[in-house]
């Protein structure tokens, strides 16, 4: 998977930028604020349809401004193709494959396999479990268009669920075989969903264990295990005998929407006994074992987009990151850092093709 131009239009502080880049490594170099990142969330924006770092769509658009454009030309199995994304204030946002719109974001989903490693990643670690559940899904969803299915009709009917729970408090009312009904489909789809986060999780431990030891040089003793629900019997039951506290708290207590990843490093929380370096070595390994995942599911080399990653990190540490990605397996990458000088030293260790873009 190759991107060769990048055209930006009213993009965050972009007002009009065409990028033309190297097959192998683009390095982003600049101060603080020019739009080192913004550029890599631009390429992000085009694999997943939307921003990596800020949800809300509309502040995408540059400041006074009422739409932005991005627009990237890719190279995939030997094919061109074109994706675009636009957005206009009052308007829906648009993807389009080759000038086709998608009738559904989430058909596009996985089209463009890329992987993002940035400081953002920390909040896998210190935020809650939300954010960790929705690492796993995109990791999942990238090559299984039936999960993604499952996952948007599981939340569906979690949200009428719920919302089923707060009038029966408003009215003082119950109505048993109304709930039975919500019941049965979160536990057709909660099931799928927890079976298939538990298949990956098997193949995707192992293999971010792995990099972890490559990364870290086996000094550390890390872990990741899957929690769940659902371990401790079938959802329908866990429905069931939960009832009055979902009654009483007016939503849904147990099920897939609960699950968790937990962190450990020589059996601790790595959240709270884990370095600055340990934490960043620790995603950088899951991210990378996110390569490997979909580039082996999919056959095709993910883009990694490699934001600021250089920082707070050892001179040893860098080491091993460079050797690890010196190699064929990897495909295009792209770098942002402040400092021109260390980014040039360090790819000029890679013996690849690149390209610098001073911003």
């Amino acid at each position: 998977m190759i991107l060769n131009t990048l055209s930006l239009v009213n993009y965050k502080n972009f007002e009009s930028q065409v990028f033309d880049f190297d097959s192998k490594i683009n390095c982003f170099v600049g101060a603080n604020g020019v739009g080192k990142t913004n550029a890599l969330d631009a390429i992000y924006h085009l694999a997943y349809g939307k921003s990596y770092f800020n949800p809300i769509a509309l502040q995408n658009i540059k400041h006074g401004s009422d739409f932005f454009v991005v627009d990237g030309s890719f190279t995939k199995n030997e094919r061109t193709e074109k994706i675009i994304v636009s957005l206009k204030k009052g308007q829906k946002k648009i993807i389009k494959r080759n000038g086709k719109a998608y009738d559904k974001f989430s058909d596009h989903v996985g089209f463009i396999p890329l992987v993002i490693i940035s400081p953002a990643d920390r909040d896998l670690i210190i935020e809650g479990s939300d954010t960790r559940r929705k690492f796993i899904d995109s990791v999942i969803s990238q090559s299984d268009k039936s999960y993604l299915t499952a996952l948007i009709a599981y939340n569906k009917i979690l949200s009428q669920r719920n919302a089923l729970l707060k009038f029966f408090a408003l009215n003082n009312t119950f109505n048993a075989d109304t709930l039975a009904v919500y019941n049965e489909q979160l536990n057709t789809y909660g099931t799928e969903i927890f079976e298939k986060r538990d298949a990956f999780l098997k193949v995707f431990i192992p293999i971010f264990k792995d990099r972890y030891e490559a990364i870290s040089q086996s000094k550390e003793a890390i872990d990741l295990k899957y929690k769940s629900d659902l371990f401790d019997g079938d959802l329908l039951s866990l429905l069931k005998s939960n009832l009055n506290k979902d009654k009483a708290l007016q939503y849904t207590s147990v099920g897939s929407h609960k699950d968790d990843l937990v962190f450990t490093i020589d059996e601790f929380p790595i959240k709270k006994f884990g370095s600055q370096g340990q934490q960043k070595s620790f995603l950088i390994a899951l991210k990378l074992a996110q390569f490997d995942f979909i580039k082996k599911q999919s056959g095709v080399s993910p883009i990694l987009l490699l934001d600021d990653i250089f920082d707070k990190l050892d001179e040893n540490r860098v080491a091993q990151i460079i050797s690890l990605v010196d190699n064929d397996h990897f495909g295009q990458i792209f770098i942002s850092d402040t400092h021109a000088d260390r980014t040039e030293t360090i790819v000029k260790q890679i013996h690849q093709s690149y390209k610098l873009y001073k911003l």
